[in-house]
C-alpha cells in the first residue's frame, strides 16, 4: 500500500493572501503521518517573485517526505519559471515508487492562468507514458483542471487541449491525474481512472467559505485508488475506484431502446455544407438502422435565416423515425430563435415507454458560449428526481467535458455545477453536440457521449463526417459511430449499467 499526501496552491508570499498557520498545521500533520511521499500541483507561491521563491523554499523544507512539485501559473508569473527551476526543481519530471510512477507535466502558460500541454511536451508524456506502461499504478500530476469543476464560477482556465490529455491518459490506462489550480477540493471517476483536485493548502482564497485542505491518496494493492480530502477543521471525505473487471461486456437479452444522435448539419448554401452526405445519412438511417428516436445535439443550420430553416425542415421531415432537435449556438442567430420554434417547435420532455428524453436549453445569442444557469440547473435535477424510476436521457448542445482536437475555452460556463449535478443526480445519459468530433466517456455513473458533425465540411473528426447509433440493453450500453457517408461504424463506447434498467 502507498500513501501520498496531495497537496497544491500555497501561495506563499510576505503578504497577507498565505496562511502560514494552515501551511504549517498541514505540514504537521504529513510528517507524523505515515506517507510515503507528497505531490504538491503548484501554485507553490503567489507572483513568482524572488523574494517569494526564496522563502518556499525555506518552506518546503519543512516536509519531512520525498516531494514532488509541479509549477503553477502563478508561479511562472515574471518569468518565474527560471526561478522555480533554480529554487525548485525541474519542471517535467518522473518520481518512481514500488509499482508506479509519478509523470509530472507544467501546464503552464507564461503570465497566463490559462494552460496548455503543447506539442513537444505532450510527444514527452506519450513517450513516458509507454516507457512506463507495465506499472500497476501510472499517475499524472499538473497543475490545471482536466474536466470542469463545481463551485469555481465561471468555467475557465482548463487546459486548452484537455480534449487531447484526456483522451491520451484514458487509452495508455492513466490510473490518477492529480491537479489544483481552482482551489476546490473534488474528486471523479472519469472511465476507470480517478481525477484527483486539490483544494487550497494555505491561501485565503477559498470558494463559498470552505476552509483549507490537502487531499490523502491511498493507493491499495489490489489496484483500489481511495481519496479522502482532509480539511484543517478535521472534516474528512472518502471516494473509492476500484478498478473495472472485465473490459468487454456482452448484452445478455434484447435490445430495449435505439438512439440516433445527431449535431452539426449545419444545413445553409456554403460550400461547407455536405448536402449529399446529409441525404446519405438519412437514407441510412431510414433503410438500415432504424432508429426508436433520432436526436439532434444542435446546429441543425449554419445561420438563424428563414431559407436556411426551410432547407432543413425539408432534410429532417424525411426521417421516418420520431425526433428530438435541441438548438446550438448558430441555430439562434439573426431570426434563428423565433425560426427554430416555428420549424421545429419548443424542446418538451419526452417519455417513450420507460425512456424519458429531457432537453437543455444551453444556447444564447451571438455567442458559440452556452450556459444552463442555476435555475436552470434546479428544473433539470427536479426533472431526473421526478423520472428517477425510468431510464433518463439529458440532451443539450454545449460539451460538458473537453473534446479531443478541440481548443477548450469553456464553452459552457457552467459546465462544473452542472457535471455534478448531472452525475449526482444519476443522469443515465448525456448526449451533447458542440465542438466538431465525436467522444464518449463516463463520469461517476453517467455516460456522456459527444456526436461530431454529420454533414459541415470544417469539423476537425478524422473519421469524417458522422453520427452515433446509441443501443440500450437492460445492462449495458452500446455506442457506435457511423460514416455518413459509407455507413460504416466504429465502436465510440461500451458501458455496463451500474443498476440494470428494467423497462
Amino acid at each position: 500500500m502507498i500513501r501520498i499526501a496531495h497537496i497544491s496552491d500555497t501561495h506563499i508570499t510576505s503578504e497577507s493572501a498565505y496562511k502560514g498557520y494552515a501551511y504549517d498545521l498541514i505540514v504537521s500533520e504529513i510528517n507524523r503521518g505515515n506517507f510515503d511521499f507528497v505531490i504538491h500541483t503548484g501554485d507553490v507561491t503567489n507572483q513568482g517573485l524572488r523574494e517569494e521563491y526564496e522563502r518556499a523554499a525555506y518552506e518546503l523544507k519543512k516536509i519531512q517526505k520525498p516531494l514532488v512539485v509541479i509549477p503553477g501559473n502563478h508561479d511562472v508569473r515574471n518569468v518565474g519559471y527560471e526561478l522555480f527551476q533554480k529554487f525548485i526543481g525541474p519542471l517535467n519530471g518522473v518520481f518512481e515508487f514500488e509499482n508506479g510512477v509519478v509523470i509530472w507535466v507544467d501546464s503552464t502558460i507564461p503570465d497566463l492562468s490559462d494552460g496548455r500541454v503543447g506539442g513537444y511536451k505532450f510527444k514527452w508524456l506519450k513517450a513516458k507514458l509507454e516507457e512506463y506502461s507495465k506499472r500497476e499504478f501510472k499517475i499524472i500530476a499538473a497543475h490545471h483542471h482536466i474536466v470542469p469543476l463545481p463551485d469555481t464560477g465561471r468555467e475557465r482556465n482548463v487546459l486548452f487541449n484537455a480534449g487531447d490529455v484526456l483522451d491520451l491518459m484514458l487509452r495508455h490506462e492513466v490510473s490518477l491525474y492529480t491537479c489544483g489550480h481552482k482551489h476546490v477540493p473534488n474528486v471523479y471517476r472519469v472511465e476507470d481512472m480517478v481525477v484527483d483536485n486539490a483544494g487550497c493548502t494555505s491561501c485565503r482564497k477559498t470558494r463559498k467559505g470552505d476552509v483549507n485542505s490537502y487531499n490523502i491518496i491511498t493507493l491499495h494493492d489490489d489496484g483500489r485508488i481511495e481519496v479522502t480530502i482532509k480539511r484543517v477543521t478535521g472534516e474528512r471525505a472518502k471516494k473509492e475506484r476500484e478498478p473495472v473487471r472485465p473490459k468487454i461486456f456482452v448484452p445478455k437479452e434484447k435490445r430495449l431502446f435505439r438512439i440516433v444522435q445527431l449535431s452539426e448539419s449545419n444545413v445553409s448554401d456554403r460550400v461547407y455544407f455536405r448536402r449529399k452526405v446529409l441525404e446519405n445519412a438519412i437514407r441510412t438511417i431510414n433503410e438500415r438502422i432504424k432508429p426508436d428516436l433520432v436526436i439532434h445535439c444542435g446546429d441543425i443550420v449554419d445561420m438563424g435565416i428563414e431559407r436556411y430553416y426551410e432547407k432543413a425542415y425539408e432534410f429532417y421531415e424525411k426521417i421516418k423515425a420520431q425526433k428530438l432537435v435541441v438548438p446550438g449556438h448558430n441555430d439562434i442567430t439573426y431570426l434563428g430563435y423565433d425560426l427554430f420554434r416555428e420549424y421545429f417547435g419548443d424542446p418538451n420532455i419526452l417519455e417513450i415507454g420507460r425512456f424519458t428524453f429531457i432537453p437543455v436549453i444551453s444556447a444564447q445569442y451571438e455567442t458559440p458560449i452556452g450556459v444552463v444557469g442555476r435555475i436552470g440547473q434546479r428544473i433539470i435535477a427536479k426533472h431526473l428526481e421526478e423520472y428517477r424510476e425510468t431510464f433518463t436521457v439529458v440532451v443539450m448542445h454545449h460539451n460538458i467535458v473537453p473534446i479531443p482536437r478541440s481548443r477548450e475555452r469553456g464553452f459552457l460556463e457552467d459546465a462544473g455545477d452542472v457535471l455534478r449535478m448531472l452525475t449526482r443526480e444519476k443522469a443515465n445519459l448525456v448526449l451533447t453536440g458542440h465542438g466538431g468530433n465525436s467522444f464518449g466517456i463516463k463520469v461517476e455513473n453517467t455516460p456522456i457521449v459527444n456526436a461530431s458533425s454529420v454533414s459541415w465540411e470544417l469539423h476537425r473528426n478524422p473519421y469524417g463526417n458522422t453520427f452515433n447509433l446509441i443501443d440500450i440493453y437492460r445492462d449495458l450500453m452500446v455506442v457506435f459511430e457511423v460514416q455518413a457517408t459509407w455507413g460504416s461504424g466504429r465502436l465510440l463506447g461500451m458501458w455496463k449499467i451500474k443498476e440494470p434498467f428494467n423497462p
